[in-house]
C-alpha cells in the first residue's frame, strides 16, 4: 500500500475525483487476467506458469544485501533463512552489544510484499541512521526484507503465488468474501516466526510493518488475485497519502495519532473517500483503518504479542514522490512510534 510523499500538509477532506484519489480502475472489470479462466480458481500448473513468467527486474544482491554489510560495525547482522526457489537469503539485524532483558523490545519489519520498494528501503535507512539512537532504550530487531524473491521480481507475492502477508497464521480465520483473509503458510513466514522464536523474547511492547499501498494493486495484483481464486475483480480506489492499519480491538489512539502527526511532516494524510473509507475499510481515526485482529487475518502485524503493533502504508506512485522522501516516511514513522513511546509507556522508563 502506498502513500503520496510531498512535503506539504492538508486537513482531512472527502475524495473528489480531481484532488485527493487516484482512480486506478486497471480495467480489471473490463480485461481478463492472462493466465487461467475466469470464474475457476488456478491449478498448481496455472500457478507454475505464473511463475515462470515473471522476471527479475531488480537486484536483492545490490540493492539490499550489500546495504548491510557496513551495518555489521554496529548491529549484529545474521542469516536467519533462505528460499527454496532462487538463491535468496534472510537477513535480521539487531541490537545485540545492547542487548538486555531489562528494555522493551521492538520488532520492525519490511518487504513483508518484495514489491513494496520503501518498506525494504525505510527498514534499512532506519538502521543507517536512527535506530543506534534507541538502543539505549529498546531492543531492536529488523528483518528488512522478508520476501526477497519478490523484491527481485517486484511481485505482491511469493514463488507459489501466496501473499505472505496472509500467511502468518494459516488456521485464521477465514470470512467468504473478506479482503483480508489467511492463505497457506510460506517459506517466509515460516522464517520469520521460527527467527523470532529463537530470540527467547518473552513479551514484545511494538511492531512496526512496513508497506507500501501502490497503483499496481489495483491494475496488477488485484486482477491476478481474483484470477488465481477464480473470481471477478472488483474495482476500488488507491488513496492518495500514508495511512496505517490497526487492530480495532486494541487501536493504541494515542500511539498511532503520534505516528500520523510524525509522517505528516514528511508527507500528507490520505484523505478518506466519499464513503468515509480508505481502501474499502472503515477509517477510526485520521489517517487510520481499523481491521480484525491481525493474528486472526495471517498479517505479518500479528505474528508477535505486542500491545503496540501496526501496519504502515506508502503511497509512492505520486508525480510529486520521489523515493528518498517515501523511505523518509517509513523512517519518520518508526521513530514517532518510538518516541511516543518513550514518552508515555512505562516500561520505556
Amino acid at each position: 500500500m502506498r502513500t503520496a510523499c510531498t512535503t506539504t500538509t492538508s486537513p482531512v477532506r472527502l475524495y473528489s475525483s480531481t484532488r485527493s484519489y487516484h482512480r486506478v480502475r486497471a480495467m480489471a472489470a473490463a480485461v481478463r487476467y492472462p493466465i487461467g479462466t475466469p470464474g475457476v480458481a488456478w491449478t498448481d500448473a496455472e500457478k507454475l506458469h505464473w511463475r515462470n513468467t515473471r522476471e527479475i527486474q531488480r537486484s536483492y544482491a545490490d540493492e539490499v544485501v550489500a546495504k548491510l554489510e557496513p551495518l555489521k560495525s554496529k548491529f549484529d547482522v545474521t542469516r536467519y533463512g533462505s528460499l527454496s526457489h532462487g538463491s535468496y537469503e534472510m537477513f535480521a539485524v539487531r541490537t545485540l552489544a545492547t542487548w538486555s532483558d531489562d528494555k522493551p523490545c521492538v520488532l520492525v519489519t519490511g518487504g513483508v510484499h518484495g514489491y513494496e520498494t520503501s518498506g525494504v528501503q525505510g527498514a534499512i535507512a532506519f538502521l543507517a541512521t536512527k535506530a543506534e539512537q534507541y538502543a539505549s532504550k529498546f531492543n531492536i530487531v529488523v528483518l528488512p526484507c522478508v520476501s526477497p524473491w519478490g523484491y527481485e521480481t517486484i511481485q505482491r507475492w511469493n514463488a507459489s503465488a501466496v501473499d505472505p502477508n496472509r500467511s502468518f497464521n494459516p488456521n485464521g480465520e477465514v470470512v467468504p468474501g473478506r479482503s483480508f483473509n489467511p492463505e497457506p503458510a510460506t517459506e517466509e513466514s515460516t522464517a520469520v516466526i521460527a527467527v523470532l522464536k529463537s530470540l527467547g523474547v518473552a513479551r514484545w511492547l511494538c511492531h512496526i510493518d512496513l508497506h507500501e499501498t501502490t497503483d499496481t494493486d489495483e491494475s496488477e495484483f488485484r486482477p491476478a488475485k481474483a484470477a488465481r481464486d477464480g473470481v471477478e475483480s472488483e474495482p476500488d480506489l488507491i488513496p492518495d497519502g500514508f495511512y496505517l492499519v490497526a487492530d480495532n480491538s486494541n487501536p493504541q489512539t494515542a500511539w498511532v495519532k503520534a505516528i500520523i502527526d510524525g509522517v505528516r511532516t514528511v508527507t500528507h494524510i490520505a484523505p478518506p473517500d466519499a464513503n468515509g473509507k480508505i481502501i474499502g475499510e472503515e477509517v477510526i481515526q485520521e489517517g487510520v483503518i481499523g481491521i480484525p485482529p491481525p493474528n486472526q487475518l495471517g498479517l505479518c502485524a500479528g505474528v508477535t504479542n505486542a500491545s503496540y503493533a501496526t501496519t504502515t502504508e506508502v503511497y509512492p506512485d505520486s508525480p510529486s514522490a520521489t523515493p528518498e522522501q517515501c523511505n523518509a516516511a517509513q523512517v519518520a514513522a518508526v521513530c514517532a512510534a518510538l518516541d511516543h513511546l518513550i514518552a508515555h509507556e512505562p516500561l520505556c522508563k
